[in-house]
């Protein structure tokens, strides 16, 4: 029976990784060095030649580095990696909230050395060289620094409740883990803004002038209440813009990126705010958040069905049945249905975005909306050409052409 599990296992994983490279080629081959006629207006040919560039520059890069993540993970289990490491924490400590801290811990400490090189390279070759780049190394030095103990923080803490909780509530464990993750999740939804980000970026109140004129007007025709409007330093690592909603309730903030300010007009800047706006007036973030919680409670159940047979340990090579190896063998067999509900998420949230396109075009401007999509398409370089295939399995935003021709019906 372990033998057959192992083998569904590197199926699963051959599976998804060929997958992953037919939807490459599939994408690459909508890649085209002329400027398609849909496209006129859009894009001037050499922008857009500059933009397949760099798609295809970012392709090979994504493509080395899955290779080489994926041979690594068949190593491990071809050679009893996960086994090996097993029984090294296991001589370090007998307790197992220590065990599997250290067992993860070492995977993911691995995991950060092994994509670190590929991180280095998209930051200072190809952002750098496409004029994206301003992460300073001493910043990319004190991001990766402050994300690895924030990271072993929150990550470690959540984890020790997880096995701690195993331990002392037996059948019922996924229930209690169920209570704890939700509540951390409302609670990031409602803080991250006011206590991670600070860590990273800097957050001022937007200053008065025109455009915090023409935000709070907006807020008052829509009787959105809305106080909290925050500039943050975007440019510190990027030159890309763009804008965000964040918290909960009383705790709602609107989040310009210093370049989008600087490089976009007011109707632009406004009519992205009342997309952003539209999200919360149609619960997209709170039916977003309930779907998370909801997607928790399916994973930590099905676990709670098979984590206690020893098949799953044995399956990747343990001698002994235990919490930590059990789910590394559940984490890679549930990654079909982990595929799945990306699907359906993907799709709700494409569906999401053509609602708040509508609500900022019946709320405020339409055609201002349309030229903020296409200035933060171009800037960015963003494919507009996606295959189809492609879009259905990744993208959580519909493709630009696809949103412009919805919001043509509200043009003036």
């Amino acid at each position: 029976m372990a033998h057959s599990l192992f083998i569904v296992i590197l199926v699963i994983m051959l599976a998804e990784f060929l997958l992953e490279r037919i939807l490459q080629y599939l994408n690459s081959t909508y890649w085209s060095d002329r400027l398609p006629d849909e496209l006129r207006g859009i894009y001037d040919p050499e922008k857009y030649k500059l933009s397949q560039d760099y798609a295809r520059v970012n392709q090979r890069l994504s493509t080395l580095s899955s290779t080489i993540s994926f041979i690594a993970m068949l190593l491990m289990l071809l050679l009893g990696g996960f086994a090996w490491l097993d029984m090294l924490v296991r001589a370090l400590s007998g307790h197992p909230v220590i065990i599997a801290m250290l067992y993860f811990g070492t995977l993911v400490l691995a995991s950060t050395l092994l994509s670190l090189p590929f991180s280095i390279y998209d930051t200072f070759v190809i952002e750098e060289r496409f004029g994206f780049n301003k992460t300073t190394v001493r910043t990319f030095i004190l991001d990766l620094i402050k994300s690895t103990i924030l990271g072993a923080l929150i990550g470690g803490g959540i984890l020790a409740l997880f096995v701690y909780l195993y331990i002392a509530a037996g059948q019922y464990f996924w229930l209690f883990t169920w209570a704890a993750v939700s509540a951390f999740m409302l609670f990031m939804g409602m803080f991250y803004s006011n206590l991670i980000v600070p860590l990273f970026n800097k957050q001022k109140p937007l200053e008065a002038g025109p455009l915090r004129d023409a935000i709070e007007k907006f807020a008052s025709q829509t009787g959105f209440k809305l106080k909290n409007i925050y500039v943050i330093d975007g440019s510190k690592r990027s030159s890309k813009a763009n804008a965000y909603f964040t918290g909960l309730g009383a705790k709602k903030r609107i989040v310009l990126y210093d370049t989008l300010i600087r490089e976009y007009t007011i109707p632009e800047i406004v009519s992205v705010l009342a997309h952003e706006t539209g999200h919360y007036r149609k619960r997209h973030t709170t039916t977003g958040m309930l779907i998370s919680v909801m997607q928790t409670g399916l994973m930590l159940f099905i676990l709670s069905l098979f984590i206690n047979m020893p098949v799953l340990s044995e399956a990747i090579g343990a001698r002994q049945q235990s919490f930590h190896m059990g789910l590394t063998a559940f984490g890679l067999l549930y990654a079909p249905l982990s595929t799945g509900i990306g699907l359906v998420m993907n799709y709700i949230s494409r569906r999401n975005e053509y609602a708040a396109d509508r609500y900022a075009a019946e709320h405020y401007d339409a055609e201002a909306l349309a030229s903020a999509l296409k200035k933060l398409s171009v800037d960015n370089l963003s494919n507009m050409r996606p295959h189809p295939a492609y879009v259905f399995f990744y993208y959580s935003h519909p493709p630009l052409l696809k949103r412009l021709a919805a919001l043509k019906r509200y043009f003036g």
